[in-house]
């Protein structure tokens, strides 16, 4: 059976090459957190989440750092015990605070989906797949006319997105397809 363009890129993107990774995450180091890129890296992971390569879509290239929450308390004086800085444990992974940075970057524009591309040793680099919802070419298609509903906006801050309901722990809900999945309602926390 003849395979298409896109199983041969999903099939590069499970080795990428260590040489051209290192020469594009020096590039995206030196670039802002939040930069606005031409097309997608990832065409075939792209594709699959809905992006279209007509107007009213936008691709941004988001850069995060890496590793836990604990965070230096700065200017405490007296006491160290009762001034500690706890382990901060986020409750959200690091590709729901992509979407959420990009979402709050531009403000115009609603979340549709995310995707990871890449991770050094300092970063993780995401590129987060955004809808302008006020463009006829968005309204008119039936595949992308309910992110224009308002029922639909600030999707990312709201934990709607495929990134943020992976994280609440929404993702295997009822018993009965699963016996083993925990029964879980609206969150891991009200659960």
């Amino acid at each position: 059976m003849v395979k298409g363009l896109y199983h041969y890129l999903r099939d590069a993107w499970k080795k990428p090459s260590k040489e051209i990774s290192r020469e594009r995450m020096i590039a995206w180091r030196a670039s802002n957190a939040i930069e606005k890129v031409d097309k997608p890296l990832r065409l075939d992971r792209a594709r699959a989440l809905g992006y279209k390569a007509k107007k009213g879509f936008v691709i941004l290239r988001v850069r995060l750092n890496r590793g836990g929450r604990k965070r230096p308390r700065a200017g405490v004086k007296g006491r160290t015990t009762r001034k500690q800085t706890i382990r901060k444990t986020l409750s959200m992974n690091y590709r729901w605070v992509a979407e959420i940075r990009a979402a709050r970057k531009y403000k115009n524009l609603e979340v549709l989906n995310s995707y990871n591309i890449g991770k050094d040793g300092k970063h993780y680099f995401y590129e987060v797949i955004m809808v302008d919802a006020s463009k006829p070419e968005i309204k008119k298609d039936r595949t992308t006319s309910w992110i224009a509903n308002g029922k639909n906006s600030k999707r990312a801050e709201r934990g709607l997105t495929s990134a943020a309901k992976k994280s609440r722990g929404l993702r295997n809900r009822s018993p009965t397809k699963k016996p083993h999945a925990i029964k879980k309602t609206s969150s891991r926390r009200s659960w």
